[in-house]
């Protein structure tokens, strides 16, 4: 089996490559080939992964190359980790927004466009020379955000499914504090990515017992201190938001601690550059700790267990084959497009990810739900095609801006941060 990952070169990668030697049973890697433009980080990167593979016993070659073509060709699946404009755009991206009193995240808000706009045109071009490369293989997204790419990538018919890391890693910190194996543990998690909601935490598999009642009364005051929720918003509603709900239901507060601290984009980058010091160790050959503060956490678990239901012999589903990806909804939400992206558990298998029946969205989340995916078909439209008018259309349909003269403002910004990225500007 061979699997490529493109944006190798990213200090998340030895996140995915300690998950690919510690679950080789499940993900049998007989060739890895790590692509990125960047040839310095891709030394510092593949070094610590063969290393990794090595202290680990794991047989499997890792390849580094800059060649796209040459790096996916006879690949089985191939891995998006990349980030067009790298932190210096991400940057920006959290920082103009504020200008205007919005949010600036990366994903979030105009930040979010922002980034969905320079990137899907470069995901999509990849995307076609993986398919001329490698026809079979499955592109698994993990690049943000994931939901609109995704959309993109599907739409223009390619063999793909999104990834997010936030599932899992509600399931890991459920896990913990029910004290049982996070196998056991199955959420009812619905929304789109980064705008999601767990209704129901079940023991056993989707029809088990739903703990939720009991994990809020025993650990709500856990659960909200690390969502930076107030305790009593948990109770009231009955759920776990994702922590990106906090950007809605606390926009202001938000803006204004985003006011006066360092941008996360900041503190990214001086992490990167310690870690990439440290991945240059030659006697480094372990993940370092410290890559725990830079984000993904779970992330190659979770890459492990969609690959191995993706390339598994059989259709058939076995154990495991459920897990949280994006895919077309299908009419999984009735209230939703049938090609919208969503975010729910879904079987997956050699056919790709068919979600499962969901109960009822309760009205406060489906109203968002389908504000947040009307936006998303306007940012789509806006990263395909350019545009001033479309970037503005799809600003002013964001449920945290909705005002044409923030939009406007926010169409000016977009544009002059992003000019670089956006032929048509």
């Amino acid at each position: 089996m061979k699997l490529a990952v493109v944006g190798g070169g990213s200090t998340y990668t030895p996140e995915l490559i300690d998950g690919f030697a510690r679950l080789r049973d499940s993900l049998p890697v007989e060739e890895l080939a790590l692509i990125d433009p960047d040839a310095h980080r891709l030394e510092l990167v593949g070094g610590l992964a063969r290393r990794i593979f090595a202290k680990q016993g794991h047989p499997g070659r890792i390849v580094t190359t800059s060649d796209l073509e040459a790096g996916v060709a006879g690949a089985d699946a191939v891995l998006l980790q990349l980030r067009v404009g790298g932190q210096a755009a991400r940057n920006e991206d959290e920082t103009w927004p504020l200008e205007c009193g919005c949010i600036g995240q990366e994903t979030t808000g105009a930040g979010g466009l922002a980034k969905a706009m320079r990137t899907v045109p470069v995901v999509l071009d990849i995307a076609e020379r993986v398919r001329r490369a490698a026809p079979d293989a499955w592109i698994i997204d993990f690049t943000n955000p994931v939901g609109i790419v995704t959309r993109a990538l599907l739409q223009a018919g390619h063999k793909s499914v999104g990834l997010c890391n936030v599932a899992i890693g509600f399931q890991r910190r459920f896990a913990e504090k029910l004290g049982v194996a996070p196998e056991q543990v199955h959420l009812d998690h619905v929304g789109l990515n980064h705008l999601t909601w767990e209704r129901g935490v079940r023991i056993g598999g989707p029809d088990g017992e739903d703990v939720l009642p009991k994990l809020l009364a025993e650990h709500g005051d856990a659960i909200a201190a690390d969502l930076h929720l107030p305790r009593p918003v948990l109770d009231r509603l009955g759920v776990v938001p994702s922590y990106y709900l906090r950007y809605y239901y606390a926009h202001d507060e938000v803006v204004r601690e985003l006011r006066t601290s360092p941008s996360r984009a900041s503190q990214v980058a001086a992490m990167e550059k310690e870690l990439l010091e440290m991945y240059g160790d030659p006697a480094l050959d372990e993940k370092p700790a410290l890559l725990a503060k830079r984000g993904g956490a779970f992330y190659s678990e979770a890459a492990v267990a969609l690959a191995s239901s993706l390339l598994r012999a059989s259709h058939i589903p076995a154990a495991g084959d459920v897990q949280v990806v994006n895919a077309y909804n299908n009419g999984t939400l009735p209230f939703l497009p049938d090609d919208a992206v969503i975010e729910v558990p879904a079987v997956v298998n050699g056919d790709g990810a068919e979600p499962l029946p969901v109960p009822p969205v309760e009205p406060l989340y489906a109203g968002l739900i389908a504000n947040v995916t009307a936006y998303e078909d306007l940012a789509l439209d806006a990263a395909l095609r350019g545009g001033r008018d479309r970037v503005f259309t799809a600003l002013l349909a964001h449920p945290l801006i909705g005002q044409y003269d923030l939009a406007e403002q926010l169409t000016d910004r977009l544009i002059a941060h992003n000019r670089e990225h956006f032929a048509w500007a």
